[in-house]
């Protein structure tokens, strides 16, 4: 492991085996210390839980402007982020339009990409719904 030092900007220290080819995109682990945020899986309706898009991009977006709204009332930013686990309901769509769903990942967390895994199910609850993300944040000790 490369020696890092967590800072106000980067607030965990991204984990990385010596001789492990980079993560991209992701963390492989994640050291944190201070109070944690959990949220229940978001999925990418508005808070009237209306559905303003029904394709995957559409909705990553709002699910990743959801778990950002959630962060805020625990006082926790995207940077306090340390996991978050995809659930999506089709790989091909997902594949296809991974360079839209990076745009809009960059354009709401901005480039921290905490440890992630994607996971490909039959269905979410909610019929309409594409994606279904839960996060954990951990907001530094002051």
């Amino acid at each position: 492991m490369k020696d890092k030092t967590m800072t106000a900007e980067i607030p965990h220290l991204f984990l990385q085996p010596d001789g492990w080819v980079p993560a991209k995109g992701y963390a492989n682990g994640v050291l944190a210390e201070g109070r944690t945020v959990f949220t229940g899986g978001l999925v990418g309706w508005n808070a009237r839980q209306e559905w303003e898009h029904l394709d995957m991009v559409g909705q990553f977006r709002q699910t990743l402007e959801n778990i950002v709204a959630v962060l805020d009332v625990a006082g926790a930013r995207p940077a306090h982020l340390v996991r978050l686990t995809w659930y999506i309901t089709d790989k091909k769509e997902y594949q296809a339009n991974l360079k839209e769903i990076g745009k809009a990942y960059r354009d709401v967390i901005g480039r921290h990409f905490p440890a992630m895994a994607v996971v490909q199910v039959v269905a979410l609850v909610e019929d309409e719904a594409k994606i279904e993300i839960e996060a954990t944040a951990v907001i530094p000790n002051a």
